[in-house]
């Protein structure tokens, strides 16, 4: 994983075989309610799984004691006074749990959580969205008193778009580190400040699990897809031709492009039409897969799903526009400990979300498939 390392906990006297199996049971029910937790935002939270003193600590916030502790999650969700105030559809999304070894002599591991965290900022008359991923480190202890065997101790929250100071072991996701709440801040006011107008999307968008908000870059989860695609020259004269060829068939944003750096290779777009729902094979069509693959020079390419990181534009998608933000990117992942996959050498890949012509700031990403990530 890509969180911090902390030393172990120490268990209050040596353990035994015997009670080391309680430990390790007591983990396991600790990672399972953090679970539970996460998907119903705490409501409600296992109180009896917290210390008295728990101790917790984000970017923004440091607080003491479970009452504070559950105080500040019931304002986050908008269960309070305040928090209807400030905040609404607050929902997180877990991607993974690990961690909690125990060791020799009873010492407790710490366990890191991966997640994505959106809330609306009711509180600003443009209720804008924020959104921040990240891990939590619970340092854990024994419980006393007859209740479960194994309790968080401490939190402390990073963010990925303010806490990764290194890139730390290579595919790890980086090395985190408490930094100054100015930065905290700075990052959450770009989130929140007023926008201008955008160009309107070329139509509904795939849906995706956002891994990441790094800092300069996302990272997502793209589901398997099936796309009309084809080689082309002109990038207005692909749009229109993928267009006929998907003519009823709704097709999805972004097209996808792939510009290889040997100008002697072909460049290919596509446009999305189906993609595989959660738990679900790929399913296409008959009536699409037919007219598209009755269009010359157009074929219905399956595509696996995949993790890719992107890094994103509000102008016309030059070449020279589309290369600087791809090698910007690159140089990002470097800096936070993510690999690109090998397929993402010698060419660029960007997206289009708006239609070819329009008005208002455009939005285009590049795109990097990663191979070495923590997700």
């Amino acid at each position: 994983g890509g969180g911090r390392t902390a030393s172990p906990r120490r268990a209050a006297a040596a353990a035994g075989p015997d009670d080391a199996d309680t430990l390790r049971a007591g983990v396991k029910e600790l990672k399972t309610v953090l679970a539970r937790e996460y998907t119903s935002f705490f409501s409600p939270m296992s109180t009896s799984h917290y210390a008295p003193d728990v101790t917790f600590l984000d970017p923004l916030t440091s607080l003491a004691g479970v009452a504070a502790y559950a105080d500040n999650v019931d304002m986050l969700a908008g269960r309070t006074l305040l928090g209807k105030f400030l905040f609404r559809d607050a929902g997180i999304v877990l991607h993974s749990v690990t961690g909690g070894a125990v060791g020799a002599g009873g010492s407790l591991g710490d366990v890191t959580t991966r997640w994505t965290l959106r809330v609306t900022v009711g509180a600003l008359p443009w209720t804008p969205e924020a959104v921040f991923s990240g891990v939590s480190v619970y340092g854990l202890a024994r419980g006393t008193g007859g209740g479960p065997a194994v309790i968080v101790a401490s939190q402390a929250d990073y963010w990925d778009s303010a806490n990764i100071v290194a890139p730390g072991a290579v595919g790890g996701g980086g090395e985190y580190a408490a930094v100054a709440k100015t930065k905290a801040l700075g990052d959450f006011w770009g989130q929140v400040r007023p926008g201008g107008a955008a160009a309107p999307p070329a139509g509904p968008e795939v849906p995706y699990i956002l891994l990441r908000r790094g800092d300069g870059y996302e990272v997502r989860g793209y589901p398997a897809i099936a796309a009309a695609k084809m080689a082309y020259e002109r990038r207005d004269e692909a749009y229109l031709q993928l267009g006929q060829a998907t003519r009823g068939s709704n097709p999805y944003a972004p097209a996808i492009m792939t510009v290889p750096d040997d100008a002697d290779e072909e460049k290919y777009m596509s446009f999305p039409v189906a993609f595989a729902a959660p738990g679900q094979d790929l399913a296409i069509p008959d009536s699409i897969g037919t007219r598209i693959m009755g269009t010359p020079g157009v074929t219905l390419a399956a595509e696996k799903g995949r993790v890719v990181a992107v890094a994103g534009y509000d102008d016309a998608s030059t070449a020279g526009l589309v290369r600087q933000r791809d090698r910007e990117l690159r140089g990002m992942l470097a800096r936070d400990g993510l690999v690109p996959a090998p397929g993402a050498a010698g060419s660029v890949t960007f997206a289009q979300f708006d239609a070819v012509y329009t008005m208002g700031a455009r939005r285009g990403e590049a795109w990097i498939e990663l191979e070495g990530h923590p997700w």
